[in-house]
């Protein structure tokens, strides 16, 4: 049948045109570039960060994602279901930038069948809320390797990316992350020092390395580190290190390798445990560890002749002394509010620190993680170890904030131009010689050292090595039981920087999230204009309030023992001024929120008429800018 009405072509034209737009858009949407779009937020909240796409583009082994969400539920609260919707994008996201090699189950754990079975092999146990289980987690899996998130808390929405590519790396990474532990002390503890005495104790804070990573024992006379071999190499008070030493570490950096240093200008743990005895021959731990020549080739100035003292982060101690340079440090010392290495810590403990600063010109990006306030200063170390009192009024503030934890990365240059240390000109000639074969030609190109990076290298470093000893970082009581109590945050500092180091190369130096709950600021403040503003009349209400009381128990008071109880005219005058200002004040008050809601109204509007009125105006002034063009150009042939 032909169909020639107008309005009848033009409905099924309409009808057409609709079809086609909801077919195409389904397409879309099944492809890669469906998932795709671009994002205007502040701090780009919907963009997945440089690091996660690096890990994602890289996987070589399928992933599975097992997402875990009671949805069939009235019971789940609003909160979590609108983080619920948060997730289901950013796995999308995911799942579209892995070229195929990641997939995401979407399962919801009902009683009774096999999607809660699943959960509970995956250790996901789910909430308990109103007597039923409710399930929001994830498992990830590659192979034979499982890491879980046992709960999407809604409250640690900035940290979900960095959680969720932590564990899609660690999974895809086929065995234990390998570090190099150097030290001056036998963390892993050793025989007797004196015949019938007991061994010495591992370092609790080793025996956590050893149950997350392949741990790596580095000699502290090592010529070489490897960075293909070494993840991550673990400095703790390198006492007495050598240039040759030094040399080494420097290739590693200069190789793309990531050094994680503690330091210390005057280490009560080495005082403790590794002092010695000079009465019998024994020479002990120095106190002092530090890193001469690459610090200074670094930019990095390091107080060690001196200790770090600040009398705001000072810490009582037993007897109710004072230790000045005992800093107790809150998030007010971590200046990077989104870093995933401070941003869960609640306070760290330093004993005696060292000091960092930065004198700049190596080439190298810092980033202060930990620092004390501008009222620190340098003291001296014996007294300070002493606790001595005298220094509580001797000390005088530099008016610089040093830091205590510090990130570099970059670039780095050698900070041996020369070669390694100690060669002489006929030993450097011998290694050029042993570069050549038989044949004459070279074996390869690779330099006898190298002078720059070939892959940008990352170093951090900590200004003390006690808070990681055991009596400082956990409970003493509890560990003579068996039980290793954090006391403060000194592990997880620890721990973390590692966690983040060896995961990924591109989970380094990441941060969180910016939030996507986004608080209506503007409202907010005319709500506290509002409530300081009425606030003060409501006070003001009361004080008179309790002053008319005051007067009508004195009237009351006033009279005689015999007479009849009835108000007399000054109560009633006094009662009557009461309820004329209580209305009075109560009508101010509901003008005052009249007054507020008529601005929040107001503030609406002018929101909603931005977002519907704006952009249809910008595709209709479009629109009429290429009808008008068109026109022009028609004419004009």
């Amino acid at each position: 049948m032909k169909i020639t009405h107008p309005v009848t072509r033009a409905a099924f034209g309409i009808a057409a045109l609709v079809a086609i737009a909801v077919s195409a858009n389904w397409l879309v949407s099944l492809t890669p570039l469906g998932n795709r779009g671009i994002d205007f937020t502040e701090n780009k909240v919907h963009t997945l960060s440089d690091g996660t796409k690096a890990i994602l583009g890289e996987l070589d082994t399928p992933v599975v994602v097992r997402y875990y969400a009671s949805r069939n539920t009235d019971y789940m609260p609003e909160e979590v279901k609108l983080h619920m919707r948060r997730v289901d994008d950013l796995l999308e996201e995911y799942q579209s930038l892995a070229g195929g090699k990641l997939r995401v189950e979407n399962l919801d754990p009902q009683p009774d069948t096999d999607a809660e079975d699943s959960a509970n092999l995956d250790g996901i146990s789910g909430q308990r809320l109103d007597d039923q289980n409710l399930y929001f987690g994830i498992a990830v899996s590659c192979i034979d390797r499982t890491s879980v998130i046992p709960f999407l808390d809604p409250r640690d929405e900035t940290m979900l990316e960095y959680q969720l590519s932590k564990a899609i790396a660690e999974v895809s990474t086929p065995t234990k992350p390998k570090i190099g532990l150097m030290s001056a002390f036998e963390l892993a503890g050793g025989p007797a020092a004196m015949p019938g005495q007991r061994p010495t104790q591992p370092w609790v804070i080793y025996q956590q390395l050893k149950q997350a990573f392949d741990v790596v024992d580095v000699p502290m006379d090592t010529q070489e580190i490897d960075p293909k071999e070494i993840k991550v190499l673990l400095m703790l008070h390198p006492a007495g290190i050598t240039p040759e030493t030094e040399f080494a570490v420097d290739q590693y950096v200069l190789g793309g390798g990531t050094v994680v240093a503690a330091l210390d200008a005057y280490s009560v743990a080495a005082q403790m445990t590794g002092g010695g005895n000079p009465m019998m021959g024994m020479q002990g731990t120095s106190p002092t560890s530090t890193l001469p020549t690459l610090l200074e080739a670094w930019g990095v100035k390091f107080e060690s002749g001196q200790v770090a003292a600040d009398p705001t982060l000072a810490t009582t101690l037993a007897g109710n002394r004072k230790g000045i340079a005992v800093l107790t440090l809150n998030k007010e010392n971590m200046p990077q509010d989104d870093n995933v290495i401070t941003k869960d810590l609640g306070s760290i403990t330093f004993f005696l620190p060292g000091a960092f600063t930065h004198s700049g010109g190596a080439g190298v990006n810092s980033n202060s993680l930990v620092r004390t306030t501008t009222g620190a200063g340098l003291v001296d170390a014996m007294l300070a170890s002493r606790l001595d009192p005298s220094l509580t009024t001797s000390f005088r503030p530099k008016g610089t904030a040093y830091d205590l934890v510090t990130y570099l990365s970059g670039n780095f240059k050698t900070a041996f131009p020369d070669g390694k240390p100690g060669q002489t000109p006929d030993e450097v000639a011998d290694a050029k010689k042993d570069e050549e074969t038989k044949d004459g030609e070279k074996k390869d190109e690779k330099p006898a050292s190298l002078k720059e990076a070939v892959s940008p290298g990352n170093v951090f470093l900590i200004a003390d090595v006690d808070a990681f000893y055991d009596n400082f970082a956990f409970n003493p009581q509890l560990l003579q039981m068996g039980m290793a109590s954090p006391v403060n945050g000194n592990s997880s500092l620890l721990l973390n920087i590692l966690d983040q180091a060896v995961g990924s190369k591109h989970l380094i130096g990441s941060r969180s999230r910016t939030a996507i709950r986004r608080p209506f600021t503007l409202v907010q403040e005319m709500e506290a204009d509002f409530n300081k503003e009425v606030g003060t009349k409501i006070d003001e209400f009361r004080k008179q309030q309790e002053a008319a009381q005051e007067r009508l128990n004195k009237l009351q008071s006033e009279k005689t023992s015999g007479n009849e109880l009835f108000l007399s005219p000054e109560q009633e005058a006094e009662i009557a001024k009461l309820r004329k200002e209580q209305v009075k004040y109560a009508k101010a008050v509901r003008e005052q929120e009249k007054d507020l809601r008529r601005r929040k109204d107001k503030l609406a509007g002018k929101i909603t008429l931005l977002n519907v009125a704006v952009m249809p105006a910008i595709v209709i002034l479009v629109g009429l800018f290429l009808f008008v063009a068109r026109r022009a150009a028609t004419r004009a042939r």
